[in-house]
């Protein structure tokens, strides 16, 4: 007896169904299977459904019933919960080096991997269209070249570059190469996702430092094969949750021994900045001071000043007085 046609097809577009169309709260028969697969070419009987159903759960599928005046079935447990697409959607929509384009088409993806109801729920969570987003389309063969890099343990070499307004463009902001136009040649040893932008951790051999880079601004970055990495003593010591706490904004500075004073209401806000460890010496005025390594930066003085007259630099001079300078020179735009 020849075999009917797209038969081989049957338990494949059951698993479709199941997947894009039920939940716990959107049921299907088996007569509404039946008649499913009938739309797509493809006859069944009720009794081979139950034997298909009971395939996809000995095969690792949680396929649940609820049995009313019939029973109903539904895909229960799936690889992604709707509470942890809904996060993964937050991320996508929130990061400004993913660019517009690239947002939809994940966030697109991420739907597909509920079904079809709770993907109208993801739906309503897109909200990217005016949020400040990279321009760069670029940017995700830029990392996928990284990771390559940093598997491998090769150099890599790229463009980098600031954006300016130029003479010959008074009216109109350019982009330009750093490095006088040369590509950097460092090593990769690491990506770090802060500030909401994407940074590239890596060793400059001419320099003999760390150095980090946003990967949005990086043009043409190219693995060099022939070439290894270095810097391994270094990064061996490496901890990039203290790098990330010593520095402010992924802005560089010198890396400095600090003392701090801050109010007691404050005690919230140095956790965050720098873990729930740092140690803390409670003075008997409502304060309390710690001790710590930061990277002297315009970022670090402009989050000290936010925090106004709740927060002191105590040590070293040379930190205090640049906080003047920075003082001083907010002060002089506005006389």
């Amino acid at each position: 007896m020849p075999k009917k046609p797209r038969q081989k097809l049957k338990l494949l577009y059951i698993l479709k169904l199941l997947t894009e169309k039920t939940d716990e709260n959107n049921r299907v028969t088996v007569q509404q299977i039946i008649s499913y697969l009938d739309s797509n070419g493809i006859s069944a009987e009720r009794k081979s459904i139950y034997d298909d159903i009971e395939s996809l759960r000995v095969f690792g599928y949680e396929i649940c019933s609820v049995k009313s005046r019939t029973v109903e079935y539904f895909l229960g447990d799936r690889e992604f919960q709707l509470p942890e697409l809904k996060l993964l959607v937050d991320a996508v929509q929130s990061s400004k080096f993913i660019t517009l384009k690239k947002s939809n088409e994940l966030i697109k993806k991420l739907e597909n991997l509920a079904s079809r109801n709770d993907a109208k729920k993801l739906q309503r969570q897109v909200v990217v269209s005016n949020r400040v987003k990279t321009l760069n389309e670029k940017i995700y063969y830029s990392v996928d070249s990284l990771h390559e890099a940093i598997s491998s343990g090769n150099q890599i070499s790229f463009y980098y570059y600031k954006w300016a307004i130029t003479e010959s463009s008074a009216q109109k902001v350019e982009k330009i190469r750093r490095n006088n136009g040369e590509k950097y040649i460092v090593s990769p040893w690491a990506l770090s996702w802060d500030d909401e932008n994407y940074y590239l951790i890596a060793y400059d051999s001419n320099a003999k430092m760390i150095k980090h880079f946003r990967v949005d601004k990086m043009e043409n970055v190219e693995v060099l094969q022939k070439t290894k990495r270095d810097g391994k003593d270094v990064f061996n010591k490496f901890d990039m949750a203290v790098y990330s706490k010593q520095i402010f904004g992924m802005f560089g500075g010198e890396l400095t021994d600090v003392k701090l004073r801050f109010d007691n209401s404050l005690v919230g806000v140095v956790v965050d900045r720098f873990s729930k460890n740092v140690p803390i010496s409670k003075n008997s005025d409502g304060t309390f001071d710690i001790s710590t390594k930061v990277m002297l930066s315009p970022n670090f003085y402009g989050w000290i000043f936010a925090l106004k007259d709740k927060a002191k630099i105590i040590e070293p001079k040379r930190a205090k007085d640049e906080f003047l300078t920075y003082i001083e020179d907010i002060k002089s735009l506005y006389k």
